[in-house]
């Protein structure tokens, strides 16, 4: 190895008395120390969901009724102070229980008057390809990985029968992965509410 490297020296050495382009010399300064490796930080884990007591799930019933719903009334109405209920959606939310909150919307009221579960078979393993181009979809509000005769469930919501049909035989059949396709058109439908 040391014989090695005092050849490439001299070689370098006849190139420059031979006439050849001199090495491009980098001054001392700028020569970079060698850093240290950083030490590899292992990846956050999700912890374990925390069991929910009764006062959990009747702070989850009243705002999965009323997600505007203020912490004073979230309170009285679990019969806890204001900043043990805080404290308690606080944790819900960090467990990963609680993913957001949302409007119930009446679809045909905002102007999406067609609705349809569409069922698709898919090339196997690829699942997540799939769902990244399901979510792109313009009117997609449920999908679903399901075992039995189909493998995802699409849940959309168009404008009309016209934009329902350009979403499955255009932007769907489209997707390469996407083997074959039945949709289910939704006659009347009615989100199940919470009783209070």
């Amino acid at each position: 190895m040391v014989g090695r490297r005092g050849d490439m020296a001299s070689e370098r050495m006849a190139d420059q008395h031979a006439g050849g382009p001199p090495e491009p010399r980098v001054p001392e300064s700028r020569v970079p120390e060698p850093r240290v490796p950083e030490p590899r930080v292992p990846e956050a884990r999700v912890p374990d969901p925390r069991p929910l007591d009764a006062i959990d799930r009747d702070i989850l019933q009243i705002l999965h009724t009323d997600g505007r719903a203020s912490i004073r009334s979230v309170a009285e109405r679990v019969h806890v102070s204001r900043a043990n209920a805080y404290a308690r959606i606080n944790r819900l939310i960090d467990d990963g229980v609680i993913r957001g909150f949302g409007a119930r919307i009446n679809h045909e009221r905002a102007g999406q008057g067609a609705s349809a579960y569409i069922t698709l078979k898919i090339v196997q393993n690829t699942w997540r390809t799939v769902r990244e181009h399901l979510r792109a979809l313009p009117g997609a509000s449920h999908i679903a990985l399901v075992s039995g005769d189909f493998d995802v469930l699409l849940l959309v919501h168009t404008p009309d029968n016209r934009a329902l049909r350009e979403l499955v035989l255009t932007r769907l059949q489209s997707i390469p992965e996407v083997l074959s396709t039945r949709t289910l058109l939704v006659f009347e439908e009615d989100d199940m509410e919470p009783e209070s």
